[in-house]
């Protein structure tokens, strides 16, 4: 395993305490030189340690150091230093000066500068810092003298008071002195002259006389220039805060331009050009930045980790930004580490951009507070710092972004979405601790980034597209999965981010259109959107199936009546009642309904007709708040409020309020998608018969907008509810159920055990149970009379009547009582002479039945006992085999399945094939509809391997149809036949019930020797 950031890199003391003061990142030439600076920049030992030897540094040391000394090597006398406001020209001035004087106590000198161009005794350092520069009250350059400019502070740094004494008058007229003058302030010892932010004296001096105060600082320079230059020992170093185009982007750009064009002119007066040195390349800020972050960094266990990261860019090449033509991201890393290239270009290329972000002093200034909270939280996916481990929400981060680089037009932003400052978490938190909990802060992660990435001063760098996001937070520890789904997460809901079609993600300082929404939501009336919410649901679950009752108070709402033969759908109201998904119990209120009627003390005598449905309690909020943000769309579509939105603001409102309407109808289903039915196995806790089953929730999301079908296909999974289109239940199945087993009954009292015996499917209509009626008959399972109409098997269909004076009799009820089969009528002959035998002559004239004839001729084969049930899988199977026990049948040949819903009998399909010691059939038909309305039919019979391939096809057309249908049936061939008693039996069952409970008809065959 990849050794991660913390035993890898160790920070420096004060950096880990946070004990860097602000005098730290602000290095002060003029403090140093008098020895009241801090000791980071005081003592030469700590200086060094914590400074990283760059080219430029080295490079002034050793060229100075070749002109004090005299040496033949000497390149020229006058030196500038150019950089960028920040990018390290005081600090190099601060290195001179130290190495002119004593560098033998620096363990790391060698570093810097060679020991055999080390100065052999102090050389003479003569400053100007144009900051501390005081030319309207003078600054203090002795117990008694103050000096007003550049030249009576350098005189009296190289002579002391007599020296100043030279040019006092000079620095009182503010008139430059000479040529001369200034060499014999010089000498003919060693000095270094050094000359520091000059621009800000030149602010300071040009509120007297500015034409004036420049021709003499021109005049002052020229004359400088030849008094070094014909100095043998004396070197001049000055800086100038310039890009490499020469021009200057700090607060003292105008000064700065106007100081290198007297600088430029004083060189061509003077016949001696400035040898141009930079301090800090950038190629070499990193570095800098790492000596003065970190104490030690172990470069083998670093070059693991980069190896790691180059590992994690090739594998997700495809989703990252196109590596540049010349690819130096391995090297930048392995120089900066731990400091991740992304974060360096952010920082150098966006951030730099900003006028009061100074380029290495800047850096270090936010980094050292990084690396302090990093260290301080440790996080675990921690390999490298990256961008989003500048974390807005520890305070000295936060000001230092928004105070002093004056960002604070994003405070409401960051305390809204990136990290809150009071209680309420902002919602890359909200994201952290809900669906990223116990993984990397992926919510922080992207806020982080697009917010750093937001700051840049021209807007076509602000922001940064998915593929730059994933290069930017990507790591040995996190995952792209995870980061597109934050960022999809966090667009979706963020109220600042750019809206605008195509806009990278970065932020913008006033809020987008999510936030005008969420105004307006926050704006409607709560009771207004209650009473619309109720209406909705109202027309989300009526339906041609079942009788809607909504929002139900008590029995008095409910009638106890036959419901015109549509059973009654009992919806709470949400805020009346709700189920917990993890305890799920019989309310009370559902219990009063179901057993009572009218005003309470009566009972209810159809239960069986009755179902309720209810809310989940999770569901609830967001169903509230989809229908608040449904009325918010639709009143900012209104004439007065489009006119204050962009274009594409208007495009996106119109897109939203179509969407709304869908996602409040999901939001409803997804909600109202608990269901108690009657059912003797009643819920565990249950006081009376009532089941309980649950839509899930990619069943609710299937088809918004019809909430009632949902209920009853739910029903019909459970094999509760038939339609008048479904096929009827068994006859027998009936039969066993209700008092029809004495042997007779009415249709009419059979239609209402129906609807009152919780046992029973409930029905739709009197259509399924009139083809049932009919399919007893056909079975030669019932005989139907009703007045002088009698039917049997093999007799044409008739009306059946669903009243009083109709009958259904068991067949073998019927044949008992003389009812079936029908009586012969009786000749004229039988009438006179019932003992005399027919003639001849009428025994031909008599009806043939040629099927009775048929049977008495022909022999038959006997058929194997056929056994039924219908039920829940393990019900009927169970019943099946107690039925097979009960006629003393020992084994079984045969078993047929049919599943009545097609999701269940693809489920079941491996499962059936799991079964041992036996062959299976399949025999199926399926037709789906696509979503652009092509139709497809097929049919199938064999093999279950086949079918299971088949399957694998169905099952993602059937998820993207527009409507499907399926039917499914499975035939076991036992070899050896299946004993009924015993584990093989049982075996059967558990394997048959254990993934799945499908309701079915399921048929068996006894074998031969039965």
């Amino acid at each position: 395993m990849t050794d991660n950031l913390f035993s890898i890199c160790e920070p420096r003391p004060d950096v880990l305490q946070g004990a860097l003061r602000e005098s730290d990142f602000a290095a002060d030439l003029s403090q140093v030189l008098r020895g009241d600076a801090p000791d980071e920049y005081k003592r030469p030992e700590l200086f060094f340690a914590n400074t990283y030897p760059t080219k430029g540094i080295k490079n002034v040391l050793k060229l100075v150091a070749l002109r004090v000394s005299g040496h033949p090597d000497q390149i020229g006398a006058i030196f500038r230093l150019d950089t960028q406001f920040g990018g390290g020209k005081t600090h190099a001035l601060i290195a001179l000066a130290h190495a002119m004087r004593d560098l033998s106590e620096v363990a790391n000198a060698d570093e810097f500068l060679d020991a055999s161009l080390r100065p052999s005794a102090p050389v003479r350092i003569a400053a100007f810092d144009g900051e501390n520069a005081d030319p309207a009250n003078g600054h203090r350059i002795g117990d008694t003298l103050r000096a007003y400019t550049p030249w009576g502070e350098l005189a009296y740094a190289l002579r002391g008071e007599a020296g100043y004494r030279l040019v006092e008058a000079s620095d009182r007229e503010g008139i430059a002195p000479g040529a001369d003058t200034l060499r014999e302030l010089i000498g003919s010892e060693p000095a270094v002259i050094l000359i520091d932010e000059i621009a800000p004296y030149l602010r300071k001096v040009a509120g007297r006389n500015a034409q004036r105060a420049g021709e003499q600082l021109l005049a002052f320079m020229t004359s400088l220039m030849k008094a070094v230059e014909s100095s043998p020992y004396a070197a001049l170093v000055f800086t100038l805060a310039v890009g490499r185009d020469g021009k200057a982007s700090d607060a003292y750009s105008r000064e700065t331009q106007d100081i290198a064009a007297f600088f430029a002119e004083a060189e061509s007066v003077a016949a001696r050009k400035a040898t141009v040195i930079d301090p800090t390349e950038d190629d070499e800020t990193v570095k800098v930045i790492c000596r003065r972050l970190f104490t030690h960094i172990d470069r083998d266990k670093a070059r693991l980790v980069i190896s790691a990261y180059k590992s994690l860019w090739d594998a997700n090449r495809e989703l990252l930004p196109p590596a540049p033509a010349e690819d130096r991201r391995l090297d930048e890393f392995a120089a900066g580490y731990p400091l991740h290239p992304e974060l360096v270009n952010v920082l150098t290329q966006k951030t730099g951009t900003l006028g009061n972000f100074q380029r290495v002093r800047g850096m270090l200034r936010l980094l050292a507070r990084t690396v302090a909270r990093v260290w301080q939280t440790r996080p675990a996916d921690a390999y490298a710092i990256h961008t989003h481990h500048i974390d807005l929400g520890f305070e000295p981060i936060r000001l230092e972004l928004v105070t002093r680089l004056k960002q604070d037009i994003y405070v409401p932003a960051i305390k809204t979405e990136i990290a809150a400052v009071e209680t309420t978490p902002a919602l890359a938190e909200q994201l952290d601790a809900g669906p990223f909990r116990g993984l990397p802060k992926y919510g922080s992660y992207v806020a982080r980034c697009a917010f750093m990435h937001t700051l840049a001063f021209n807007e076509t760098l602000r922001g940064l597209n998915a593929e730059e996001l994933r290069y930017a937070i990507l790591s040995p520890g996190t995952d792209v999965a995870f980061i597109d789904d934050a960022r999809k997460r966090f667009a979706t809901d963020s109220a600042y981010l750019d809206d605008k079609p195509g806009a990278p993600l970065r932020f913008l300082a006033e809020a987008n259109l999510t936030q005008i929404i969420r105004r307006e939501e926050t704006n409607t009336d709560r009771d207004e959107a209650r009473t619309r919410l109720n209406s909705f649901i109202r027309d989300l679950f009526a339906g041609p199936n079942l009788n809607l009752i909504p929002f139900a108070s008590g029995p008095h709402d409910v009638p106890d009546d036959d419901g015109s033969g549509r059973p009654y759908l009992v919806m709470l109201g949400y805020e009346a009642t709700q189920v917990f998904s993890d305890a799920v119990t019989v309310d009370n209120l559902v219990e009063k309904v179901f057993l009572h009627k009218g005003g309470g003390s009566d009972w209810r005598h159809n239960r069986n007709n009755i179902v309720f449905l209810l809310a989940d309690a999770a569901g609830v909020p967001n169903m509230k708040a989809k229908m608040l943000r449904n009325i918010a769309l639709e009143s900012l579509r209104q004439p007065g409020k489009l006119k204050d939105l962009a274009d594409y603001q208007v495009a996106k409102l119109q897109e939203l309020h179509e969407r709304s309407k869908q996602e409040l109808a999901l939001a409803v289903q997804q909600c109202f998608r608990h269901i108690f039915y009657p059912s003797r196995n009643r819920l565990d806790g249950a006081n009376c018969d009532l089941a309980h089953t649950v839509v899930d929730i990619q069943t609710a999301s299937d088809r918004p907008g019809d909430g009632q079908r949902q209920v009853v296909t739910q029903l019909q999974n459970a094999g509760k509810l038939r339609l008048p289109t479904d096929k009827p239940d068994s006859p027998v199945y009936v039969r066993d159920r209700t008092p029809l087993k004495k042997g007779q009954i009415t249709t009419a009292a059979l239609r209402t055990e129906f609807r009152q015996d919780p046992s029973l499917p409930m029905l739709v209509g009197d259509d399924v149970f009139i083809k049932g009626i009919r399919l007893g008959i056909e079975q030669d399972d019932y005989v139907y009379q009703s007045g002088d109409l009698l039917r049997g098997k093999g007799d044409p269909h008739a009306e059946i009547k669903v009243d009083e004076q109709s009958f259904i009799y068991t067949t073998s009820y019927a044949q008992e009582h003389g009812i079936w089969p029908r009586q012969e009528p009786k000749s004229e002959t039988s009438k006179t002479d019932s003992g005399a035998r027919p003639t001849d002559d009428q025994a031909d004239q008599r009806p043939v039945d040629y099927a009775a004839t048929s049977d008495r001729t022909m022999p038959k084969a006997k058929s194997p006992p056929l056994l039924e049930a219908e039920d829940v899988l393990k019900a009927a199977l169970t019943r099946l085999l107690e039925q097979a026990r009960h006629n003393g049948i020992r084994s079984l040949a045969t078993l047929t399945i049919r599943p009545f819903d097609k999701s269940d009998a693809l489920k079941l399909m491996p499962l059936v094939k799991s079964i041992p010691n036996a062959s299976k059939q399949v025999e199926l038909t399926a037709s789906f509809e696509t979503a652009s309305g092509s139709t497809a039919e097929l049919s199938f019979k064999g093999d279950i391997e086949d079918a299971i391939a088949l399957k694998d096809y169905l099952e993602p057309q059937f998820r993207a149809a527009s409507d499907s249908d399926a039917a499914v049936s499975f035939l076991l061939r036992f070899e050896p036949p299946l004993a009924v008693q015993g584990p093989s039996a049982e075996g059967l069952i558990q394997r048959l019930t254990r993934l799945v409970s499908p309701s079915a008809h399921v048929l068996a065959t006894a074998a031969e020797q039965d």
